[in-house]
């Protein structure tokens, strides 16, 4: 057996086809609904906050959509990302797993989420698109975002929910570099954003009061402005299966092939992204890896959550979708994973767990963290507070394995690094992080409040 710990592609493996999941899934999609009618949305509907080309993308039961040579071309700068062997925790461990783990803090916003905002400014430059709008919880979406609006020529507006805005400066100051304009919401620049801070002026904000401004002000743009979303939708899952893609072709570097699949889950972009290239071995070539999402205690959407259809944000302006959701009115606790406190989930993630293609657990804040120092005295890479979930469940999994005198392959996507989350360390240093459990009685009264949809069978 190799010693190797380092699996590193060339710049000539970088994918040339994203995976459309619609393709292969066994789940038929269910259909997107306008806010105001109830009704299937339409092109015309859509377009209003999206380019045509993201749309068809929405929409495509295609299997492989090319990347374009100007997405490649930026992509270039990062990918392919590196795998990692973590021979040290697996030491630390004293386990008898193997533990790789597919590093995307290596790109220049220190996350996953560049794979999807290089491809839609792409496209909305394309379509003659000048201004974006969007939301960010932690910042890592926006810090994407305003990276890649700069390489396109775009101005864009950030909408950063008010309890990471000032838990996370860093993070603004970041997209500010790259010229973005990044407001602390809920604010006072939008209609809806004003009457949330008339009923509670300490509102800390939550991902669906951002996404109502952000949309708010695209969709009265009068065209001049688009809406772009980090996670959740089916194009932005498509854009990050370049991450399985590239871990495909190192696991077989590495001659071994995973029993089991981790990635955090918020709004399911960076699960997708590693998880639905090995789901679409599983479907078509009988390879049987397991796919674990895992999610925050204090924001648990899949494991707590009603599968049904909610509004994807809090002012129900969004788009209706069926997902495991918490309630569109969903404020979470004010924990340190920001970009994991959304109310639902990725529509095609959620069909795909509800029918048992995928498992979920949640976890713990402290033994969260507890995972992450860890992994940073055994690897050297500090994580963000949201991959540390998943390192948490690989944890756990290796010493499982090891109880059970099992081999067992890890396999893990290390989605960012927490260099810009050192406040959360040292509130979890310094014994002041608390762990949360939402309520199920707070997502029983939530459903009291979802949209009535009756469709035809």
């Amino acid at each position: 057996m190799s010693d190797q710990t380092r699996f590193i592609l060339n710049e000539s493996d970088l994918p040339k086809f994203w995976y459309n999941i619609n393709a292969d899934s066994p789940v038929p999609p269910t259909p997107v609904l306008h806010p105001g009618t109830l009704e299937p949305v339409t092109p015309d509907f859509l377009s209003v906050l999206f380019p045509m080309d993201l749309i068809l993308q929405e929409i495509s039961t295609e299997r492989y959509i090319e990347i374009p040579e100007e997405v490649r071309e930026i992509y270039r700068l990062y990918r392919p990302t590196p795998l990692m062997r973590a021979r040290r925790l697996e030491k630390a461990l004293d386990t008898t797993a193997h533990i790789y783990y597919k590093y995307e803090g290596v790109s220049p916003a220190g996350s996953h989420k560049p794979n999807t905002a290089i491809a839609q400014a792409f496209y909305n430059k394309k379509a003659g698109t000048k201004a974006l709008t969007t939301e960010t919880g932690a910042g890592q979406w926006g810090s994407a975002l305003a990276l890649a609006c700069n390489f396109f020529g775009l101005d864009l507006e950030v909408y950063m929910v008010k309890v990471s805005y000032h838990q996370k400066p860093y993070r603004r100051i970041m997209m500010e570099t790259y010229g973005a304009h990044v407001y602390a919401s809920p604010t006072d620049r939008t209609t809806y954003g004003r009457s949330v801070l008339a009923e509670n002026p300490d509102n800390p904000g939550s991902l669906g009061i951002a996404i109502s401004e952000a949309v708010e002000v695209a969709a009265t743009s009068n065209g001049t402005k688009k809406y772009s979303l980090g996670s959740v939708l089916n194009h932005v899952l498509l854009h990050q299966t370049v991450i399985g893609e590239e871990s495909l072709k190192q696991m077989d570097m590495a001659n071994e092939y995973p029993d089991v699949v981790i990635g955090c889950v918020g709004g399911g972009s960076n699960f997708s992204g590693i998880a639905y290239p090995f789901l679409r071995e599983n479907l078509k070539n009988g390879k049987r890896t397991r796919l674990l999402a895992v999610e925050p205690t204090a924001a648990p959407s899949l494991t707590k959550g009603v599968y049904t259809f909610d509004y994807g944000d809090t002012a129900r302006m969004a788009p209706i979708v069926k997902m495991h959701t918490l309630g569109h009115d969903f404020i979470p606790p004010s924990i340190h994973a920001g970009g994991l406190r959304y109310h639902g989930m990725a529509p095609s993630l959620c069909a795909l767990y509800d029918a048992g293609y995928i498992e979920a657990v949640a976890v713990q804040q402290k033994t969260t963290f507890e995972a992450a120092v860890q992994f940073a005295k055994a690897e050297g890479i500090l994580p963000a507070p949201e991959a540390a979930h998943a390192i948490r469940a690989t944890i756990d999994e290796a010493l499982d394995a090891k109880a059970k005198g099992e081999k067992r392959v890890i396999l893990f996507n290390l989605s960012g690094h927490g260099h810009f989350d050192l406040a959360a360390y040292e509130a979890y240093l310094t014994g002041k992080l608390e762990d949360y459990d939402y309520p199920a009685e707070a997502v029983k009264d939530a459903m009291t409040r979802l949209p009535q949809v009756n469709l035809p069978a």
